[in-house]
């Protein structure tokens, strides 16, 4: 495969060669008018030693003597020739005439290096879509929707039965038919009638020139990717029982590479570049093979077989060739990158590399070998440190075995010597040093009977319970909503959802990028205008939880970009659930951190359309128009006024918007206003809420531009004296009750905290207490031994309380669980206060 270089050269690499073309027009000044023009040709062969190509033998053929035509290189390529079955390179020549019509000729380039004539054809045209050449050899191009052929054994220019919108012209390594076209079927009834059995409608179709069979291609490209694939490449292909059977890869316009087996897409990697022109396979040898895509503009991108990720990338490349350029058995990657000046030769800079440590460039300030070396040292060092810190550790706990051995001989001996005393009875006398290091075996048991007993009143909260889970497609967004019982909605407040892809060549399933949130479904009632609310220190918040999320369920959505999971026509995906158990619930105990439970999974199926039923009849108030609804919260934004009428009493908004927007309210949440769209993208809803007499709280749900023009109305609708502010979505008439609640909460926390642990100080001091109040009953005697030492024990105690007094010691669990719940109660109190302080925009 070639590409266009400057001054109508062209290259094409052959046995590890590379063999450029080039056309010379006759100069009249020279005297060369009567030769004609020609073509030139020559061959460079890389050497490792000056990292050049040199030129070796060549050739010139003049193409027509009589004629002062132009002459331009269409394409150049190696096909096989059928009668010798030697492959040669072979060249499609261009020849302008007058009365528009175009002389075309194929070249082939002999094993005597010398180029011979194979055929010529006139067309009334100048071809310019997909151009192939191909074994026979066998031309082959579009034009006007029409795919034609033409070779030898042919005999004259061909067109094939059937119109396709062509995606690609292959060859397929079977025995028999190897020329393939493939494209979807646009074609009649009656066309295809004559070819195939089945009905009329669009179709991947495929056709063999060889012997005109038309056949669906659904097991080589599914229809689903017929419209988007720009390239294909054919891995392997065999007839098995009359079943065709392959392995291909695709290039899209959605930036894909994917990897079809038998039709079905296996792998897809997301490619860095749009618009790609060609394929080809890179066989490294024992480091696997590597998949090349030339794209427009020049850029080119690699592709590791085997996982399917990215390689490298490059740009300003004006060719690309895949060979054995070096000669050691394996292909290497030649590209050719472009130069400001006029090049010297026609490969004059270039990279060779087959991305296994295998570069040579020339011309080129490769900053790709100076990354590598820059990253091989830095793997050396911290290769270096890690074996350093692993001889470190090993080291320590040589050491430690090593003690701990001493320590087993020792008891050992002392063990034999106790056990020789009691035979022979006599006293076993422990050392001072002996008795120091002796530890009770009862101490630990009632700190084990404490853990023992505190595990067994811990409570174990169930999983949130899962009442429906659903998904919707609106437009090119994938919107995922499980809904939570009300017993599950209790118990977890901070709940999220992920959307997870099914298992490919690798082992453990891939986490896609969503949007989560959770709102409470069917939407609270809004208060009445005239009524104020109680001050939030004096209610009792838990009545108010509970009652409000009594009657109410927990919706949670996820919304991601269905371009991802565009792998097949039907894929799954299982539904993750992520919560956190409120602090002060029964499960906080057990269950600290996050939680995750799988909630399902999904089919998606591509060729299915989902038709949301509330957009059609607002009445309804059956499940799916409900998640139709939170699938519409979803995927629209969000924007949230506050309008406030200083002057008089606040107009009727929603009614205004009822009558001057044709929307209607919906019955499955009165509070919502639909708007009677076009598509799902001119969808508007609206929620309308009274604060105050004067004051009122609008939700609409659209895009940027439709709010604009809502906002354009509203203005002319509100008198002057109004006012209209821009809300954090939410709303931010919350945020005041919400921080003098964190605040009040803090310092609740901190003062019942301190006291507990205060509280439990003292205990223990009364026990300390009563404990040597005991031992106290008798005055102790300091004239005699006994007494003295009694006096020496009741000072330390003395001694012991009133240090305990001045800095009074705390257990470390109960000082750490103090400070968790202080750093969280801070937290909260911060998220109230930037909620506070940004409300208005």
């Amino acid at each position: 495969m070639t590409h266009d270089s400057p001054k109508h050269t062209k290259l094409l690499s052959f046995h590890g060669d590379i063999l450029t073309f080039q056309c010379k027009l006759p100069n009249p000044r020279d005297g060369e008018s009567r030769r004609g023009s020609e073509l030139a040709f020559s061959r460079l062969t890389f050497q490792r030693d000056g990292c050049t190509f040199l030129k070796g033998n060549g050739g010139m053929a003049v193409i027509n003597r009589k004629s002062s035509s132009n002459v331009d290189i269409v394409a150049c390529t190696f096909a096989l020739h059928v009668k010798n079955r030697v492959t040669s390179p072979c060249i499609l020549l261009i020849q302008s005439k007058k009365g528009n019509v175009f002389k075309y000729s194929l070249l082939t380039l002999s094993i005597s290096n010398r180029l011979e004539p194979h055929m010529e054809f006139k067309l009334p045209y100048r071809m310019k879509d997909n151009v192939t050449i191909l074994q026979g050899p066998t031309v082959l191009w579009s034009h006007a929707g029409i795919v034609f052929y033409t070779s030898l054994q042919a005999g004259e220019v061909r067109q094939i039965p059937i119109k396709l919108s062509l995606n690609c012209i292959v060859e397929f390594p079977l025995n028999k038919r190897k020329i393939f076209i493939l494209g979807y079927q646009t074609q009649s009834k009656e066309c295809l009638k004559d070819h195939l059995d089945a009905p009329g409608g669009s179709k991947t179709m495929g056709y063999f020139v060889e012997d005109g069979q038309v056949f669906n291609a659904d097991l080589i490209l599914p229809h689903a990717y017929s419209s988007i694939t720009q390239c294909v490449f054919v891995i392997s292909a065999e007839e098995v029982n009359s079943v065709l059977k392959s392995t291909v890869v695709a290039a899209t316009s959605k930036k894909q590479l994917v990897y079809f087996e038998n039709g079905i897409p296996i792998e897809v990697c997301l490619l860095p570049f749009e618009e790609p022109q060609h394929i080809q396979m890179v066989n490294t040898g024992r480091n696997g093979c590597l998949f090349a895509i030339y794209f427009n503009d020049g850029h080119v991108c690699a592709v590791w077989k085997d996982t399917f990720q990215v390689a490298s990338c490059w740009s300003g490349v004006t060719s690309l060739h895949v060979d054995d350029f070096l000669s050691c058995g394996t292909d290497q990657m030649l590209l050719v990158f472009g130069s400001q000046s006029p090049p010297v030769d026609p490969v004059d800079l270039f990279l060779i590399t087959d991305l296994c440590g295998t570069t040579y460039s020339h011309g080129q300030e490769s900053s790709e070998g100076q990354q590598a070396s820059d990253t091989a040292q830095e793997n050396y060092l911290l290769t270096v440190q890690a074996l350093q810190s692993r001889l470190q550790s090993g080291l320590t706990l040589l050491q430690d075995l090593q003690s701990d051995v001493r320590v087993k001989e020792r008891v050992l001996r002392q063990s034999v010597q106790a056990l020789t005393d009691l035979v022979s009875g006599r006293e076993h006398i422990l050392t001072q040093t002996e008795q120091e290091g002796l530890v009770s075996l009862w101490e630990d048991e009632p700190e084990d009977e404490a853990i023992h007993e505190k595990r067994q009143v811990m409570p174990v909260m169930p999983p949130p319970l899962v009442d429906n889970l659903w998904h919707r497609v609106i437009e090119d967004r994938l919107i995922v909503g499980v809904i939570l019982s009300t017993e599950s909605a209790i118990s977890a407040e901070s709940v999220t959802l992920s959307i997870l892809r099914e298992r490919g060549q690798s082992q453990t399933p891939a986490v896609i990028q969503t949007h989560s949130q959770a709102s409470w479904f069917p939407t609270p009632s809004p208060p009445s205008p005239y009524s104020h609310p109680e001050p939030a220190a004096k209610r009792s918040r838990r009545a108010i939880a509970s009652g409000a999320r009594a009657t109410h369920r927990l919706a949670v959505t996820a919304m991601t970009d269905l371009t991802p999971l565009l792998t097949s026509g039907s894929v799954k995906c299982p539904i993750m659930l992520h919560y956190v158990h409120r602090q002060g619930s029964s499960a906080s105990v057990t269950a600290p951190g996050p939680t995750v439970v799988q909630c399902g999974q999904i089919q998606i199926d591509i060729q299915v359309k989902h038709h949301r039923q509330l957009m059609t009849n607002s009445q309804l108030t059956t499940d799916e128009a409900r998640e139709d609804l939170l699938s519409l919260l979803a995927v629209l934004d969000a924007w949230t006024f506050l309008i406030h009428s200083p002057d008089h009493t606040l107009c009727d908004v929603a009614g205004w918007i009822q009558t001057s927007i044709p929307c209607e309210r919906l019955e499955i949440s009165p509070h919502y206003l639909l708007a009677n769209p076009a598509g799902p993208s001119a969808v508007m809803l609206f929620h309308w809420q009274h604060k105050t007499p004067f004051q009122g709280e609008l939700s609409v749900h659209c895009s940027q531009f439709k709010v604009l023009q809502f906002l354009d109305s509203l203005f002319g609708f509100l008198p002057a004296s109004c006012s209209i502010l821009r809300l954090r979505q939410g709303g931010g008439d919350g945020t005041v009750p919400r921080l003098a609640h964190s605040l009040e909460k803090e310092v609740l926390s901190l003062k019942q905290g301190v006291s507990s642990l205060l509280h439990g100080e003292e205990e223990e001091m009364e026990e300390v207490k009563k404990s040597s109040g005991v031992k106290k009953m008798e005055p102790p005697d300091p004239g005699s031994a006994e007494g003295l030492q009694r006096c020496r024990e009741e000072w330390q105690r003395d001694k012991e309380r009133s240090r305990r007094l001045l800095s009074p010691l705390v257990g470390v669990e109960r000082y750490r669980r103090l400070t968790q719940s202080l750093t969280q109660v801070q937290l909260e109190g911060d998220v109230a206060a930037i909620l506070e302080t940004q409300t208005l925009i």
